[in-house]
């Protein structure tokens, strides 16, 4: 399979990963037995890492986490930069994310759940900040999430504006 069909495989599985083969088959124009072996390919590669639900928590009763975003201002180690500790942070099975920054006044982005807000202010002063090159930190906790990975959560298709006519 060519690298433009092989992308739009990819954007299709990225929309809905639930398509099967024949399906995305179907979409490309192409035999099933390409699809499938390109998908084990691209899976064996780790360009395909993971096929994930996206899941509104907010509707879901009593979900018990809050969600944060930590900056994280890091001096960098000669040789490594700030991959040793952004690999340190990975670990935490609390990290769901770690980002490395531009343009910003710190280094790493974290983002990370915890049960409570006190929870999340328990990891990143006794595990985050007393990490070895870790210079300083600012939580941000998401109280709202309106769109994520190009889902928005909530439909407002309806217009309320009252009309107004001359």
């Amino acid at each position: 399979m060519d690298r433009q069909k092989q992308r739009e495989l990819l954007r299709l599985l990225e929309q809905d990963s639930r398509l099967n083969p024949e399906q995305i088959a179907s979409l490309l124009a192409e035999p099933v037995d390409s699809v499938k072996e390109t998908i084990a390919r691209l899976e064996a590669e780790k360009v395909i890492v993971k096929y994930p639900a996206l899941i509104n928590w907010e509707l879901v009763e009593d979900h018990p986490y809050v969600t944060a975003m930590i900056d994280v201002k890091v001096t960098p180690k000669r040789e490594v930069g700030f991959d040793e500790v952004a690999e340190r942070i990975c670990r935490f099975p609390e990290v769901k994310a770690v980002y490395l920054m531009s343009g910003a006044s710190y280094d790493l982005s974290v983002v990370l759940e915890g049960k409570t807000m006190r929870e999340v202010a328990s990891f990143v002063s006794q595990k985050l900040a007393t990490l070895d090159s870790v210079v300083s930190t600012a939580t941000h906790f998401i109280l709202k999430r309106y769109k994520h990975d190009g889902i928005q959560f909530e439909d407002r298709d309806e217009d309320h504006r009252m009309v107004v006519t001359p």
